[in-house]
């Protein structure tokens, strides 16, 4: 970092050949001409019009330096101004890796154990909904209430890049404090809402759009505190946040389900009233710097808006295709595998038990592979995400071939396994693909394509169970997209060489030496443009 009082480097190197120019001048004796000297005294005394200087000359030369002439001496050339010793461009930011960083994770924690412990527990609330809202003239009911999770689910991602340029705009401080406060309006409001239309607003709409603006901020703001380890803090996060996956099942089921729905929602909602509190630790670390004029600001910040640079990039569009097809029946087990089980072993009263095998196997994952890709290199993290999804899609086929109540335990195993790997490592890949001054932008577009198929897959599921009047069929479509997901996930590293040897053939060395000289740290997506240079 930089303190105020150092002169911008760009700045330094421009009035570097005004200095040498002075050298030069003093060095080889140069006096000033006779004619120039006789016309100077001929001449009336008047203030002369200053010449436009260069803003890194202004930097150097103070308003003290600038003297006038005496009248009756010829002026004499001025020594070479000094170089500060500040002129030197400070290190690159440094994250610090640790200290204030950790009670930033406590509060991304609750951040992302709260929404999405919230909903990775529908399937109790589905059942509950159903309940609340049962139609025996209607064979649509399932359909009907799937909608209002799945768009709860949709808006967390289809708000992500709109996020993306309130996060950049106003820091993420503000964006997720507001946001958390809006998820907390949804949930309190659901609990006096009568119909299911209007708990698609409350729920889908007001608590997805909240947890969004709240969720998004809470990945970014961990790449301001750490870079060599923001595979742990991500695995640190995203695992400590399943102990709410874990619990919430057993708090809906067991104490707060036999009080109603009503008071269900208004005792969830304390839990966003906390995260917006919370929120407030997301402050940066750069010091404030208001520089260039508004008019440059304000063009500096529509590009930065509407960038869609990030689909220049050849791999990051293979990766977000992947990742958006496999997505599709991503949810749909966490919607309907409650009323599955409901269905096929109607005397167990355990189902809650899958949830919580869920939230346990994804928070070892979490931990677990978000510590294994910080040992993988650049974008071969994503053969993680490829095993992932191949591996979540077979386990949701076998759902239906279940025959015992141990077997449905036993997936539920290895799905939370998946789910935490692929949480995990979704920022890190980011990062690698597109680097940190765009990540923010990337994050953003990429659960903004996740949005239109996670939210289709659990009513497309809920339509298959009213027609076929089982699940198998819904669970069965409800794998496919995960693995072919997972193919073309395969050939993101495969392109990323690819493209690397090509550059490197054509690649321009000066180029080379520029991007050297700027460290990843140099400018991190969520700052404001009060915090960071331009």
């Amino acid at each position: 970092m930089q303190p105020d009082s150092e002169p911008h480097p760009g700045q330094c190197q421009r009035a570097e050949p005004l200095e040498h120019a002075e050298e030069e001048a003093a060095g080889s004796g140069a006096q000033p001409q006779p004619e120039q000297e006789s016309q100077t005294q001929n001449e009336p005394e008047t203030d002369p019009e200053p010449e436009p200087e260069d803003s890194g000359v202004q930097l150097l030369h103070s308003p003290a330096e600038k003297k006038e002439p005496l009248a009756d001496t010829p002026p004499a050339p001025q020594p070479p101004a000094p170089v500060p010793t500040t002129a030197a461009p400070g290190p690159a930011f440094v994250p610090p890796e640790g200290g204030y960083g950790w009670l930033v994770v406590f509060a991304a924690t609750w951040c992302n154990g709260s929404i999405f412990g919230i909903q990775n527990s529908f399937g109790i609330l589905h059942m509950m909904l159903a309940e609340d809202h049962q139609d025996p003239h209607d064979q649509t009911s399932q359909f009907k209430v799937a909608w209002v999770g799945a768009l709860a689910m949709g808006m967390i991602f289809f708000c992500s890049p709109v996020v993306s340029m309130f996060t950049d705009h106003f820091g993420c401080r503000k964006t997720a404090v507001g946001g958390a406060f809006v998820a907390f309006l949804g949930l309190l409001s659901s609990a006096f809402a009568t119909t299911l239309g209007l708990r698609y607003f409350t729920y889908g709409i007001m608590f997805g759009c909240g947890s969004s603006f709240a969720f998004q901020p809470s990945l970014v703001i961990l790449g301001h505190y750490f870079r060599q380890r923001l595979g742990l803090a991500n695995g640190v996060v995203t695992a400590a946040s399943s102990i709410f996956s874990m619990g919430l099942p057993v708090l809906l089921k067991k104490v707060v389900g036999p009080l109603g729905l009503c008071r269900t929602f208004q005792i969830l909602s304390l839990f966003m009233l906390v995260q917006s509190v919370l929120a407030l630790t997301f402050r940066p670390l750069m010091p404030s710097s208001a520089s260039g004029n508004r008019w440059r600001r304000s063009l500096i910040k529509m590009r930065k808006y509407f960038n869609v640079r990030v689909f220049g990039v050849v791999t990051y569009r293979v990766w977000a295709f992947g990742v958006a097809t496999a997505v599709l029946g991503y949810f749909v087990p966490y919607i309907h595998l409650m009323k599955f089980v409901k269905e096929q072993f109607a005397e167990t009263q355990r189902e809650w038990v899958l949830l919580v095998c869920l939230g346990a196997s994804s928070g070892v994952g979490r931990l677990l592979f978000g510590k294994v890709g910080d040992l993988i290199p650049g974008v071969e993290k994503i053969y993680l995400q490829v095993a992932s999804f191949m591996v979540l899609g077979l386990m949701s086929m076998m759902i239906p071939l279940c025959r015992v109540f141990e077997g449905l335990v036993v997936v539920c195993v290895f799905m939370g396994l998946c789910d935490g790997c692929f949480i995990t490592i979704m920022a890190p890949i980011a990062f690698e693909l597109v680097g940190p001054m765009q990540a923010s932008q990337a994050i953003g577009y990429l659960l903004g394509l996740m949005a239109v198929p996670m939210t289709a897959g659990p009513p497309i599921a809920g339509l298959l169970h009213d027609y076929f009047g089982n699940y198998h069929v819904a669970f069965y479509l409800a794998g496919v997209p995960p693995i072919v997901g997972g193919i073309v996930l395969f050939f993101v590293p495969l392109v990323h060489k690819r493209l690397k040897r090509r550059q490197a053939e054509t690649s321009d060395p000066s180029t080379d030496r520029m991007l050297k000289n700027c460290s990843n740290g140099d400018m991190l997506p969520g700052y404001t443009d009060m915090e960071t240079h331009i």
